[in-house]
């Protein structure tokens, strides 16, 4: 065999490349090999490495693909030594039958560096590897026939070609009979036999001859048939076809024992000179396995399965012969049609079973060759897959397309894709296969994890022990494998300063790098830190690593674990407190002091309740269960002893409660000579006592610091009332109300009984004073003023520092229409005049010597449509009510601003008019007056109304106005 590397010639072939967008190229020109048919399996056609040019190292099971024309594979590649080989038998007759020329077409598809497909032609040479053979060996000639009569002779059948083919006719020696060998118009030799002398049957019925027919081949082949001839009676006529050619059409799916074309022939003779059969005079041995023609009725039946993708056409020739062995012949042309009957073919040329999300469109996952054996539009495919897949379909060239992607992939979306290819044809009704391909997409590290909240929050109760879990964050990362792997991890800021150190985050709580279990390390100190923000992060495993980070807040929940702490009355270092005085003509309600304690705790844990747990004289006092105040309950008997020693309990109302106590000691005396009468019988008793138990000396030094003490706190309060008394009478005489004019009846009303009051904020408790004095008696009574404080005070809210009461500034003074803003108070002498603003009326107001019954409220309507209200005692609105409202119609007032001051204008000139001075003084805004006193009942406080309930009695002389509950 020789093989034979083609030569580029442009102008023979057609250009066969395309070049496709996933980087295939087709290589122009061909290669071509020869072979002989029936040579053994693994023979050497050619070195296809060497001809095209491929690298024998690159060489693979995916590196090169071959292709062969037909359903059998007959040829095969040496990877290793790039040579193709022989692996199936290859019958030229079988594949080409009596073409001339056969050729099979290879497709060598190359998948190397770059995607090549090269076309290789193998020739098929014949061999002479089939003897001539005869069909019929044996013909009846009628002892009638004349001279010169030619008998076509059997053919003999020789599938080889050219040379190998059938050559020539040999007729063994007879006097009666020659041979003459004739050639068809296509070529075909044809043998008839020539009577050259007259038969008689009398003389010999039976003639053997043999013929023989031989090839071109080398060595020859030849094949013979015995030709039996027999002599008959006369036989002149001959059948005659009623056609020379028989043509028909036939569906490929014909049934079998369908009548596809029927022959006819008839014989002018008679009896059995004109009885004809028919046969198959000339036919292939594979359209002999399909067709059947009829002895009797000549209808040529199919029996076999007519298959357009076999043979198109089938032609074949029939003989008529007599009853006499004259016969005639004709030919059968059958043209199949095609049905659509196949459905196309799908064959993967390469595939790639994963991709990488995110890579870039156009990137190549498979390749297949779509064909279909039908002809004409049944023949046609068409290649799709569904619209729904980030994939398209790129057709290549010929029957080839490429399955590449339309977009990037994302395999957080879709994990894999199932792939179902259809290819189609267009025959009616057309025939599809489907492919299932598998694409797996590979994981990208391209989505940080992520947390299920935007933040956290947990609480934790103090004195918690160490390694308690607190709460757990959770993210998740939708990648997969290593990439979705998340650990978790502290950012480490620093925890708010406290006593002076700052102490990182990690040293109070740590994280489980795996479950994200946050824990404390420490114990948690609520009174020493209450709150903990930090950042928690996420990680993935991916190579770069992707985080995403949280903030987390951590809360310390109080517990009750602190005692009340008492501040008042203060405890010595020997554990004794101070001596408290209370006037023995006290009346019923009487304040004698206050216990002042605090909590470190907070909220619940923090309010506090007081009881009265051990008193001398069990019901002569009591203490108010909120406030802590030291009352009398009763009247001072003169039964009643003069110290008494009390025991109060300060509890908290937390669970289990907490609690402390105090003793206060209070001295019943209405004055010092009473206290030192007291006191010296008392020492007397003692002495007695003292005496009749075994004379022990009397203590002289208890006594004197009594004395000392009593005499002290007289001074100071004679000095103070003389003080008092002054400044009341100056003022009483410098009065305008005491004039017998317009103002006459406020005469003998003193103006303390006006009184500030704080509308916007909640109102602390405040003490008032009365002094009611009579010449010459003991009884004189004092309530000397208290300065008012909160019921419970709380370790963490700083001491604010007290707002003085509202003055005649534009922050008190208002046009608002809410309830509870908008109250405003005008300074005037020793009081303040009750002023608010808009629709909702002025809170209760409690005034020495008048309850909030006897206040009178009336609106001032000014000209700009301004609407004020005013609140003032009964017994003043009769005479300021008609003066106000005249000043309030004289003013024509445009502005909100002009309201205002000119509503200050008129507060000032009322107070000028009731302190009896030429010109107002108020004090600046924003600060107390002389007399009062940080902590001042009237002082505003930014604390949340919530108030407990009081022990206040009707007969109490410190007014109530309102009082503070505990946050």
């Amino acid at each position: 065999m020789v093989a034979m590397k083609g030569l580029r010639d442009c102008s023979g072939l057609a250009v066969l490349c395309f070049v496709l967008a996933a980087g295939w190229e087709t290589v122009s020109g061909q290669i071509r090999y020869s072979i002989a048919e029936e040579i053994q399996k693994g023979s050497f056609v050619g070195n296809l490495a060497k001809d095209l040019e491929l690298d024998l190292q690159g060489l693979s099971d995916r590196g090169v693909k071959i292709t062969t024309e037909g359903r059998k594979q007959y040829f095969d590649l040496n990877f290793k030594s790039g040579h193709l080989y022989i692996s199936e038998r290859v019958d030229r007759e079988e594949i080409c039958g009596r073409s001339s020329k056969c050729l099979l077409r290879l497709e060598v598809l190359v998948q190397q560096q770059q995607m090549k497909l090269h076309e290789v032609e193998i020739e098929i040479t014949d061999i002479n590897d089939n003897a001539p053979r005869f069909q019929v060996e044996q013909i009846e000639i009628g002892e009638s026939t004349d001279t010169g009569t030619r008998f076509l002779l059997p053919d003999a059948r020789d599938p080889d070609v050219e040379t190998n083919s059938l050559q020539g006719y040999h007729l063994s020696d007879n006097k009666h009979f020659s041979l003459d060998v004739q050639k068809a118009a296509d070529g075909a030799r044809y043998a008839e036999l020539v009577l050259e002398k007259a038969l008689d049957r009398e003389e010999q019925a039976v003639h053997n001859l043999l013929l023989t027919a031989t090839d071109g081949g080398d060595p020859v082949r030849s094949g013979t048939a015995h030709i039996r001839v027999i002599v008959e009676d006369a036989n002149d006529n001959p059948p005659v076809f009623s056609q020379p050619l028989y043509k028909a059409s036939v569906l490929e799916n014909v049934p079998r024992g369908s009548v596809l074309v029927t022959v006819n022939a008839t014989d002018r003779d008679e009896g059995i000179n004109s009885e004809v059969t028919y046969s198959f005079r000339k036919i292939t041995e594979k359209a002999s396995q399909i067709f059947l023609l009829d002895p009797k009725s000549g209808a040529l039946r199919a029996v076999g399965e007519v298959d357009f993708e076999e043979s198109p056409k089938y032609e074949m020739e029939v003989q008529a012969q007599d009853g006499r062995g004259l016969s005639a012949r004709s030919k059968v042309l059958l043209l199949v049609l095609d049905v659509n009957d196949n459905a196309p073919e799908i064959a993967l040329t390469s595939l790639a079973h994963s991709v990488e999300e995110g890579a870039r469109p156009g990137t190549v996952i498979a390749v297949f060759n779509a064909q279909d054996p039908d002809s004409g539009q049944n023949g046609e495919v068409t290649c799709s897959i569904p619209s729904s897949l980030p994939l398209r379909l790129q057709k290549s060239f010929d029957n080839y397309y490429s399955l590449v992607t339309d977009r990037a992939l994302d395999r957080e979306q879709v994990s894999e894709y199932n792939v179902t290819i259809t290819a189609t044809d267009r025959g009616n009704p057309p025939l599809s296969t489907i492919t299932a391909l598998s694409l797996k997409i590979l994981d990208k590290n391209d989505n940080p994890p992520t947390f299920t909240q935007t933040s956290y929050t947990g609480y934790i109760t103090e004195n918690n022990p160490i390694g308690a879990s607190i709460l757990s964050l959770e993210a998740s990362d939708p990648d997969w494998g290593e990439n979705a792997r998340v650990t978790y991890s502290l950012l480490l800021p620093l925890l708010p300063r406290g006593e002076g150190s700052e102490s990182p985050v990690s040293s109070s709580i740590s994280i489980h790098s795996e479950s994200g279990a946050v824990y404390a390390l420490r114990s948690f100190d609520y009174e020493q830190l209450r709150e903990l923000r930090f950042q928690v992060q996420a990680q993935d495993g991916g190579s770069p690593p992707l985080s995403t980070n949280v903030s987390v807040t951590l809360w310390i929940l109080d517990q009750n674990d602190n005692s009340p702490e008492i501040l008042y009355p203060a405890s010595r270092s020997d554990g004794s407190t101070g001596v408290e005085l209370a006037p023995r003509s006290s009346e019923p309600g009487y304040l004698v002091t206050k216990v002042v304690a605090v909590d470190a705790d907070s909220g619940q844990n923090a309010w506090l309740s007081y009881q009265l747990l051990k008193a001398t004289e069990p019901g002569l006092f009591r203490v108010g269960l909120q406030s802590g105040e030291i009352r009398t309950a009763r009247s001072v008997l003169d039964k009643d002893a003069l110290k008494q020693s009390l025991v109060v309990l300060v509890k908290d109302n937390g669970q289990p409660p907490l609690s402390a106590s105090v003793s206060v000691t209070v001295v019943l005396a209405d004055s010092l000579p009473q206290i030192l009468s007291e006191l010296s019988s008392l020492s007397a008793s003692a002495a007695a006592a003292a005496g009749g138990g075994g004379g022990a000396e009397p203590q002289p030094g208890l006594t004197l610091y009594l004395v000392i003490a009593v005499a002290s706190v007289s001074g100071l309060f004679f000095s103070f009332l003389l003080g008092l008394l002054a400044l009341r009478l100056r003022r009483w005489r410098n009065s305008p109300l005491l004039e017998s004019g317009a103002s006459g009846n406020f005469s003998g009303v003193p103006v303390s009984q006006f009184v500030g009051i704080d509308g916007v904020r909640a109102f602390l408790h405040s003490y008032s004073q009365e002094a009611s004095l009579t010449a010459g008696s003991r009884k004189s009574q004092i309530l000397f003023p208290v300065v008012s404080c909160t019921n419970t005070l709380t370790a963490q809210q700083p001491q604010e520092k007290p707002a003085p009461p509202l003055r005649c500034d534009d922050s008190n003074i208002s046009n608002g229409g809410g309830s509870g803003d908008g109250y405003a108070a005008a300074a005037g002498g020793d009081g303040f005049v009750p002023v608010s603003t808009g629709a909702s009326p002025p809170p209760s107001i409690s005034t020495p010597g008048a309850s909030s019954g006897l206040t009178d409220y009336f609106s001032l309507n000014f000209t700009s449509g301004t609407d004020i209200k005013i609140g003032l005692p009964k017994h003043f609105s009769k005479l300021l009510k008609p003066e106000l409202e005249k000043e309030a119609q004289a003013r024509h007032l445009q502005t909100e601003g002009e309201t205002k001051q000119q509503l200050k204008q008129l507060i000032r000139e009322f107070e000028m008019s009731m302190n009896g001075t030429g010109a107002a003084n108020p004090p600046p805004p924003n600060s107390p007056p002389s007399d009062q006193q940080p902590g001042d009942g009237n002082a505003l406080s930014d604390e949340p109304q919530n108030p407990p309930p009081t022990d206040q009695q009707p007969g109490d002389k410190a007014q109530t106005l309102n009082s503070r509950w505990p946050d």
